[in-house]
């Protein structure tokens, strides 16, 4: 199981990822939306995670 605080560092890598690609790629490129949808699931289950604490 992942600790809420490996979830953390690994939401901060994949925003930074994101915003680094978002900044060389179109927002709509395949890199970009695949990194978004990445953070979206990573931040699903830090929320689900600190819910159940």
């Amino acid at each position: 199981m992942v600790t809420i605080d490996n979830l953390l560092e690994k939401i901060e890598q994949t925003r930074s990822r994101m915003l680094t690609l978002s900044r060389r790629l179109p927002l709509t490129s395949d890199a970009v939306v695949t990194a978004s949808v990445q953070l979206d699931d990573l931040l699903n289950e830090y929320e689900k995670q600190r819910k159940d604490i």
